[in-house]
């Protein structure tokens, strides 16, 4: 963060400050008492459980210099306001403005599924070129996002959001905390299909980004998604296209997978090829690596700069697309950090890439999707089974549908199809069946928290 005197971020959050107005911030905002180091800016935070002001003794003694808050205490300076969340972002949006005036480029992207692997992707590419702000994990809304651009100072050059939407407006919020100069739209699927009610809803909502774009700036937009496509008429940036087609101006070509289901593929853009070998897993990935690279030639790289860093570059946030085999030859895939169709789909291609005596799904429930639910959750049982999976494992009581629709398709219900009632089940059941050459995917919504069953599986040996 750049350094601001507690008057400064006072006016900047709307609040009035509790404190000596010399009183200056030289380290890090955070929202996280147990993480304060000294000179940091504490942000009290709200929550269903606890209230963020009742820790600023906690973040006063670790050596915080100012807190943002919404019940000031007398153990340190704090910058007093009704709204917390909502001074954080215009924290954050004064801090951008100032930063903009000078050389940083702002990039944002968001899309249905993909959003952070891409975002990392992308963050690692211009941090070969340039200081980049590109935290891991899905710093994507009203919290997050502030919480990233606050973590840039005078020396970033590339600042790297991600947006995710949970209504119409959010995104366009979320632009005018950052306005980026660089947008990118990976994909329109039915993540939050409830709450949008239809794909052209989350469509209308996902072009709020490009809506956002200054005349000047660049849109990139997936050509092999119709309704992304469909944005360039919403925008007044410059529009430049991603995908597998002779028309993308930024495309793939010899797509391969190696052993490890790694792509391969020869970059074409800007008249130039490059090979590409990522280093992340499933053909999924292409896509990502498409939007990634044409980010990174909009921000001033050239092509054989970006071929180099997605070759380099490596999956840096957790839960996603986890490959770790384990010391008696079962392979865990751990993809458990959030799913929808799209990316349940991805991830099942993606297991199917992977060498192996037999492969096994274990799935969760999609959470959001409204009265589509459970056509889907069936749905995405056929799927499994076309897709060549042996065994589809269904975890809790939202994911009977993918038991039975892979029952339908094939799977022997109680042998190639199974549904249990929750972790602790899934986790016997496998622990007595588990063999070398197995690769058992994890995979659902994150509400479901499957990532703790991946977590058991690590476990050699584990026990029911």
């Amino acid at each position: 963060m750049i350094e601001l005197t507690g008057t400064e971020i006072a006016e900047l959050a709307g609040g009035a400050l509790a404190g000596p107005p010399g009183v200056r911030v030289r380290g890090r905002v955070t929202v996280d008492s147990r993480t304060v180091a000294p000179g940091d800016l504490f942000v009290a935070l709200p929550g269903e459980r606890v209230d963020g002001a009742d820790f600023l003794p906690a973040a006063a003694a670790a050596g915080a210099a100012v807190a943002l808050t919404s019940r000031p205490d007398a153990a340190l300076p704090c910058v007093v306001v009704a709204d917390p969340v909502a001074a954080l972002g215009r924290l954050a949006a004064g801090v951008h403005a100032r930063l903009s005036a000078g050389r940083l480029t702002t990039l944002a992207l968001t899309g249905s599924s993909g959003k952070t692997s891409t975002k990392d992707l992308l963050g690692q590419v211009l941090g070969a070129a340039g200081p980049t702000v590109s935290p891991p994990g899905s710093y994507n809304n009203d919290i997050g996002l502030p919480l990233t651009v606050l973590a840039a100072d005078e020396g970033t050059r590339f600042l790297v959001l991600e947006m995710g939407s949970r209504g119409p407006g959010h995104i366009a919020r979320l632009c005018r905390v950052a306005r980026p100069g660089i947008g990118i739209v990976l994909n329109v699927g039915s993540a939050h299909l409830g709450e949008f009610g239809s794909p052209d809803g989350i469509a209308a909502a996902k072009g709020e980004l490009v809506e956002a774009l200054p005349p000047g700036g660049t849109a990139v937009l997936n050509a092999d998604d119709p309704r992304v496509l469909g944005m360039a008429g919403r925008t007044r940036a410059r529009v430049v296209t991603t995908g597998r087609g002779t028309d993308a101006d930024v495309r793939a070509t010899g797509v391969s997978l190696d052993e490890a289901a790694r792509p391969r593929f020869t970059l074409v853009a800007a008249g130039e090829e490059h090979p590409v070998e990522l280093q992340v897993v499933g053909e999924h990935q292409v896509a990502n690596a498409l939007a990634a690279a044409a980010a990174a030639l909009a921000a001033g790289l050239v092509p054989a700069q970006v071929a180099a860093g997605l070759s380099a570059a490596t999956s840096r946030s957790r839960w996603r697309m986890e490959v770790v085999r384990r010391a008696d030859g079962v392979t865990v895939v751990n993809d458990a950090y959030n799913a929808n169709p799209e990316s349940m789909r991805a991830a099942l291609a993606a297991l199917t890439g992977l060498p192996a005596t037999r492969r096994i799904a274990v799935l969760g429930g999609m959470a959001e999707l409204g009265a589509t639910a459970h056509a889907e959750h069936e749905r995405l049982g056929r799927d499994a089974a076309a897709a060549g999976v042996d065994l589809v494992v269904a975890v809790g009581p939202d994911a009977v549908g993918i038991a039975d629709g892979a029952a339908a398709a094939g799977r022997r219900a109680g042998e190639g199809s199974v549904h249990v009632p929750d972790r602790a089940a899934a986790r016997a059941l496998l622990a007595g069946i588990l063999a070398a050459g197995d690769v058992v995917l994890v995979k659902a919504s994150r509400s479901h928290g499957l990532e703790l069953l991946a977590a058991d599986l690590l476990e050699v040996g584990v026990r029911a």
